[in-house]
């Protein structure tokens, strides 16, 4: 059986809080998702997250942005940096 490979697990600091970032390369997709990536990406400040892209089983590709849920449409790994850090530079 094949197993997952390790992409990134990083903690940054960016002020004035932390972002975090997990990408696994999966052997199969994630129930909801169309690709063979598992990832969690996250801003947090004061204990808050402010920003946060992750496909859980199940539910897929999504965003939450100041706590509001929406679907996000998967288009690659640079893709997906690109829009979190976006996201994360429009809240900072």
């Amino acid at each position: 059986m094949a197993k997952a490979r390790k992409i990134t697990r990083t903690r940054l600091v960016v002020s004035p809080g932390f972002a975090e970032l997990v990408v696994w390369e999966v052997p199969e997709p994630v129930s909801g998702s169309p690709h063979r990536y598992k990832y969690r990406l996250a801003y947090v400040v004061n204990g808050v997250c402010r920003v946060r892209y992750d496909n859980e089983r199940g539910k897929g590709d999504h965003r939450h942005l100041d706590g509001k849920e929406s679907p996000y449409t998967f288009h690659g790994l640079e893709r997906l940096l690109a829009d979190f850090w976006r996201d994360v530079n429009k809240r900072r």
